[in-house]
């Protein structure tokens, strides 16, 4: 005869591989789940199988109307913010003297959003504009800068020469920095400077979709001051 084969101990993944491979074991065996007995994390006794899935059930449960109540509360801020926006280009439109219109950009995006300090540079500009603030000071690395971004730049202030535009450019610890442009495919006549002295306020890992209508919008409005075509 030859040697037995010694049997393997049944471990508990095989338990679990059984239980996983034959679904109708606790159909055939239902007594099981009142009398199997777990731990329960909540209550500190132990429970019934039922009890345990009731708990892990109200668990999910609960999860899934905090993710709800998040994204209420994320589309109400959109909302409003979306609403402030509004608000905003409609004072861009009912501007009626283009050289307001800088003023109307910064004074209203401070006002509207709560942004600390904003400032713009232009060039480019009719040579009507000449004297105006707004129209000097950017220098050719500036230019090249603005004319470089595609989409908003966000995050720490790099020290930067646009952040020299702003009133207190030592409180920056954030900064929103937006190319303007007359449509999205022309090149750069303007930057805009958004700062805040928190530096959570622009971070590099937020989105800039509302950043870049931003700058859309700022970018429409200003070409008005740019030399007329034809």
């Amino acid at each position: 005869m030859s040697p037995t084969t010694p049997l393997q101990p049944i471990t508990e993944d095989d338990i679990a591989q059984f239980l996983v491979n034959t679904p109708d074991f606790f159909e055939r065996h239902a007594e099981l789940l009142a009398s199997v007995q777990l731990t329960s994390p909540h209550a500190g006794r132990a429970v019934s199988l039922l009890e345990r899935q009731v708990e892990l059930l109200r668990e999910r449960l609960r999860q899934l109307e905090l993710r709800t109540a998040d994204m209420i509360r994320h589309g109400q801020d959109n909302a409003a913010l979306l609403e402030r926006l509004q608000r905003w280009t409609c004072a861009l439109l009912a501007t009626e003297d283009p050289g307001a219109l800088p003023e109307a950009v910064t004074d209203g995006l401070a006002r509207s959003f709560d942004v600390p300090q904003v400032a713009l540079k232009l060039w480019g500009a009719d040579p009507s504009w000449a004297d105006a603030p707004w129209a000097q000071g950017a220098s050719e690395d500036a230019r090249a800068f603005a004319a470089s971004l595609r989409q908003p730049y966000c995050g720490a202030n790099p020290g930067l020469e646009a952040v020299q535009w702003l009133p207190e450019p030592q409180a920056v610890a954030s900064l929103a920095l937006l190319p303007l442009r007359a449509v999205p495919e022309a090149d750069a006549f303007g930057l805009l400077v958004l700062a805040s002295p928190d530096a959570r306020r622009f971070q590099a890992s937020a989105g800039t979709d509302f950043l870049a209508r931003i700058g859309e919008q700022a970018g429409a409005a200003l070409s008005r001051l740019l030399p007329r075509q034809g």
